[in-house]
């Protein structure tokens, strides 16, 4: 059976095959001659192969493709795709020298291969050879204008900054702007600490754009960042002189105004900001954040605060919620601050920190039941995190469910490492356990490591 046979049964078999199916009839239309017979044997193992990879087996599937290779009977087109195989399998496997080597052994036969050239570029950026990467990219430049910018950031992290910024500044002109080489180009000037040179930057492009009302925010953050309020505010007057009925540029106007000590404009801008269709959530979120501590300092504006509240809860954000339940602990008001803490939880149920905060209130407030629930499935998510067991210890003690707190201290003690009052904290918990479930020996033994803990600090 010849390749041409090969790549048939290969489009038979369906998509799961496909990109190998593309693969072998690239590396079959070379100058090497007829195609060669290949036998059942090698086809055989070759399948193998490809049903091991699917599933990923890959040292299987590399076992299959060596019986391949053995089978081949010097077909170059065969070899090469079994090179080129086995490099796939080897990537999944991590052995990434290996791979290079058959990836090269395949170029070495069809040089001008998009896919292999694509798949040992994709390797050097996984492995940061970036040198050897940007080498790759300029070949695959030829198939696809677009690895421009790849090569933009290759040079960016080669610190081969000047050239980045000249092929930033073509592609620019080629194709307009956008946010990833701007984002490119804001890393280059922070790396080289060219602050004047992003300024010079944002200034053009807001030049080149007098209707984008972005370009003067970045601008007047850069004049903030270098130090430069006056110029900052300046820009600030001027783009909501260009633009009356703007929000975006109450963004920064209430940072000014906090500076002026203009209480009533600072408070003024940031409900525009809240009421605001045009600004995103989270931009939103980190003013709200700064209202929050505005209003600890100026209790005289609670009731503005509490219908901003009011209307951030509809978002139903971990992030907000978490501000909120916040600027309400540190006011001392528990109850409320747990109510925000749980709804936090309800709809960010990944993020550690508000888990910690509402566990630890719910069993300051002795919510156990609550705290012992939530505690169990966050261990689910982070089962690294010994502060978890902790806290599930301490409700399952205060519910007298006192084996099921020891199991927990018990395993978190494996993960407890240079923490002594965490330390300490486990060793009173495993003290109080034991001595619920009788074990009075065990639990003055505990008791003990946790005093001589308290007195080594």
């Amino acid at each position: 059976m010849n390749l041409k046979h090969i790549v048939t049964v290969l489009l038979i078999l369906g998509g799961l095959f496909a990109p190998r199916v593309i693969v072998a009839q690239q590396i079959q239309a070379t100058a090497l001659g007829e195609p060669q017979e290949v036998s059942d044997a090698f086809l055989e193992s070759f399948y193998e192969a490809l049903k091991q990879k699917s599933i990923e087996n890959y040292a299987l599937a590399i076992t299959a493709l060596e019986k391949a290779q053995k089978e081949s009977g010097g077909n170059l087109q065969a070899d090469a795709i079994v090179f080129f195989e086995f490099a796939k399998n080897q990537i999944k496997l991590q052995q990434y020298n290996q791979a290079e080597i058959n990836l090269e052994k395949v170029l070495r036969q069809e040089p001008e291969n998009q896919d292999v050239l694509e798949t040992l570029y994709d390797l050097y950026y996984l492995t940061r050879a970036y040198s050897k990467a940007i080498v790759l990219v300029e070949k695959l430049i030829a198939f696809d204008q677009d690895y421009k910018e790849d090569l933009a950031n290759l040079y960016l992290r080669t610190k081969q900054y000047q050239k980045a910024l000249l092929l930033l500044d073509e592609l620019d002109v080629s194709w307009g702007e956008s946010a990833y080489r701007s984002a490119l180009r804001k890393q280059i000037y922070r790396q080289t600490g060219n602050t004047q040179g992003a300024i010079n930057n944002a200034e053009k492009k807001r030049k080149n754009n007098p209707a984008n009302e972005s370009e003067y925010l970045s601008l007047i953050y850069l004049y903030s960042e270098n130090g430069n309020s006056k110029k900052a505010y300046q820009t600030a007057l001027e783009l909501q002189n260009k633009f009356p009925n703007s929000t975006l540029v109450h963004l920064a106007l209430y940072k000014f105004y906090l500076d002026q000590g203009n209480t009533q404009g600072a408070v003024a801008s940031m409900k525009k900001v809240f009421n605001s269709r045009v600004i995103e959530k989270e931009s939103q979120y980190k003013v709200l954040g700064d209202f929050l501590t505005f209003v600890q300092q100026n209790p005289q504006y609670q009731m503005e605060l509490e219908s901003i509240v009011e209307v951030f809860s509809k978002d139903n954000n971990g992030q907000v919620f978490e501000k909120i339940a916040d600027y309400y602990l540190s006011k001392g008001n528990k109850e409320l601050s747990l109510i925000f803490y749980q709804k936090g939880i309800e709809v960010d149920s990944d993020n550690f920190s508000l888990l910690k905060s509402t566990l630890l209130l719910q069993i300051e407030l002795n919510r156990f039941q609550e705290a012992k629930k939530i505690s169990q499935a966050s261990l689910e998510l982070f089962p690294a995190q010994p502060v978890l067991y902790l806290l599930n210890a301490m409700a399952n003690n205060n519910l007298q469910d006192f084996k099921a707190a020891a199991n927990a201290l018990a395993t978190g003690l494996d993960y407890l490492f240079d923490n002594a009052g965490l330390e300490k904290d486990f060793y009173e918990q495993l003290a109080i356990a034991h001595t619920g479930m009788g074990n009075t020996l065990k639990a003055a033994n505990f008791a003990k490591k946790a005093a001589a803990i308290l007195d080594s600090n």
